[in-house]
C-alpha cells in the first residue's frame, strides 16, 4: 500500500500546533549554573531597576555644580496712569534686565562633590545587588539539583524494594517466608511514594522561584545537568578572605561613599552661615524728547544684593545639627556593615568546610559501607539467615545516607555562593 502524501496545508498546520504547544519536560534544554546566572544578570527586573537608578544619579553632579539659570526681566517703569503715554513723563522707561545668582564660593563645588559621592554609592549598590542576585540564583539552582538527586535516590530505592517484594512473595509461596515481610516491603514502597510526591512539589516551587529570578514564565520547564559541574574547591585562608572582603565588597564601598557624601554635606552646611549674592544689569529705554527738543537719553542700572544669614542663625544651626546627625548615622552604618561582612565571611567558611567534610565522609566511607551491608543482608535474607525487618532498616539507612550526601553537596555549594557574595568576587579559592 502506498503511503499517503501530506498536503502542504497539513504540514503548515502541524508546525503551527508544535509552535504553540508547551514543550514536554524531556524537550527542555539543560540549564547549567553558569547559564542561569548569565540569564539572571541580563534579564532580572530588580537589577535593571537599580541600574536605571544609578544611571539617573550619575547625571546629578553636573547639575548641582552649575550656576543657577540667569533671570531675564522685562518691565515698564513709571508709566503715567492718566494717559498711559510713554512720552509724557521723562522717567517712563521700557526696561530689560538680566540677573545672576552667585552662591558663596565653594558651595557649588561641595554640592557637586556630594552628588558625585551619592552617584558612586549607587554604582556600588548595583554591584552589590548583582552579587546578591547571583547568590540567590545559585542557591535556588542547587536546591533543584538536590531535589533531582533525591528523586533519583527514591526511584532507585523503589526499584530495589520491588525486588524485595518479589523475593518476599516467592519465599512466602514456598513456605519459607512470612506474609508480614511482603506487607512490610509494600508499606515501605508506599512511604517512598509519599516522599516522592513531597519532593516533586518542592521542585515545582523551586523551579517557579528560579524562573522568577531569570525573568521567565513560572511555568517554564527547567532541567539541570546530572552531575555537579565543578568539584568542591580548596578555599583561601579565612584571614585572606576577610581582608579581601573589607577591601572590595560593594556594600562597604557604598556605605563608605554615603559617609563621604554626608561629610561633604556637613561642610556645605557650614557654608550656609555665609551670604549668597546676586548681580544684575538693567537697560532702560526712554521715548520722547526733552524740553529743549533733544532726544531723551536711555538709562543703565547695575544691581548687587546679598543674603544676610548671620542676622538670625537659628535655621542654619538646626540644619548643621541635622547634617551632623546624618554623618554620625552614616558612620555607624559603615561600621555595622563591616561587622556584618566579617560575620558573613566567617559563617560562609564554616558552613562550606563542614558540608564539604560531610560530603566526603558520606561519599568515601558511609555510603560504600552501607551498600555492602545491604548486599550482604539481602543475600543472607534469601537463605533465611537475616530477618527481613533488619534488611528493610539497613536499606532505609542507605536511602537516608545517599540523600544526606546530596544534601551536603548542595549545602556546600550554597555556602560557597554565600561566601562569594560576602567577599565580593569569585576568586576565593586556591
Amino acid at each position: 500500500m502506498k503511503s499517503r502524501i501530506r498536503s502542504p496545508l497539513y504540514i503548515v498546520f502541524s508546525l503551527f500546533l508544535l509552535s504553540i504547544l508547551p514543550l514536554p519536560v524531556w524537550a527542555a534544554e539543560l540549564l547549567s549554573l553558569d547559564a542561569a546566572v548569565q540569564q539572571a544578570l541580563a534579564e532580572n527586573p530588580s537589577l535593571a531597576a537599580i541600574k536605571a537608578r544609578s544611571e539617573a544619579l550619575s547625571h546629578i553632579p553636573d547639575q548641582r555644580g552649575s550656576l543657577p539659570d540667569p533671570q531675564l526681566t522685562l518691565r515698564m517703569a513709571n508709566l503715567p496712569l492718566d494717559s498711559f503715554s510713554t512720552t509724557q513723563e521723562g522717567m517712563t522707561q521700557m526696561q530689560v534686565g538680566v540677573a545672576q545668582a552667585l552662591p558663596y564660593p565653594g558651595k557649588l563645588a561641595l554640592l557637586a562633590e556630594s552628588a558625585e559621592e551619592e552617584s558612586l554609592a549607587a554604582k556600588a549598590d548595583v554591584d552589590e545587588q548583582r552579587l546578591l542576585l547571583v547568590r540567590d540564583v545559585k542557591t535556588v539552582w542547587w536546591n533543584i539539583f538536590f531535589l533531582d538527586r533525591a528523586l533519583e535516590v527514591v526511584n532507585r530505592n523503589q526499584e530495589l524494594l520491588r525486588q524485595f517484594v518479589i523475593i518476599a512473595q516467592t519465599k512466602y509461596k514456598v513456605g519459607k517466608g512470612l506474609q508480614q515481610d511482603v506487607l512490610l516491603a509494600q508499606l515501605e514502597l508506599s512511604k517512598l511514594l509519599d516522599i516522592k510526591i513531597d519532593l516533586n512539589n518542592k521542585r515545582q516551587n523551586q523551579v517557579a522561584k528560579l524562573n522568577t529570578l531569570l525573568n521567565l514564565s513560572v511555568e517554564q520547564t527547567v532541567r539541570l545537568p546530572r552531575t555537579p559541574e565543578v568539584p568542591l574547591p580548596q578555599l583561601l585562608p579565612v584571614n585572606n578572605l576577610q581582608t579581601k572582603a573589607q577591601e572590595i565588597r560593594p556594600l562597604l564601598r557604598s556605605k563608605s561613599k554615603k559617609l563621604a557624601a554626608a561629610k561633604t554635606r556637613v561642610e556645605l552646611a557650614h557654608k550656609n552661615y555665609y551670604p549668597d549674592f546676586k548681580v544684575g544689569a538693567v537697560y532702560g529705554y526712554r521715548d520722547g524728547d526733552n524740553p529743549d527738543g533733544s532726544s531723551r537719553a536711555d538709562f543703565g542700572s547695575l544691581a548687587f544684593s546679598m543674603s544676610l544669614p548671620f542676622l538670625d542663625t537659628t535655621s542654619e544651626d538646626n540644619f548643621l545639627s541635622q547634617r551632623n546627625k546624618e554623618k554620625i548615622r552614616s558612620s555607624f552604618n559603615l561600621r555595622n556593615a563591616r561587622n556584618l561582612v566579617a560575620v558573613q565571611v566567617r559563617t560562609g567558611v564554616n558552613d562550606f568546610e563542614q558540608m564539604a567534610e560531610k560530603a566526603e565522609l558520606f561519599r568515601s566511607g558511609i555510603i560504600p559501607q552501607a551498600r555492602q551491608t545491604v548486599d550482604s543482608m539481602l543475600a543472607g535474607y534469601q537463605v533465611n539467615k537475616v530477618d527481613f525487618l533488619n534488611l528493610i532498616r539497613v536499606q532505609t539507612s542507605l536511602y537516608n545516607y545517599e540523600t544526606k550526601y546530596w544534601q551536603a553537596i548542595t549545602s556546600a555549594n550554597q555556602a560557597l555562593a554565600r561566601l562569594v557574595a560576602a567577599v565580593g568576587e569569585e576568586n576565593i579559592h586556591e
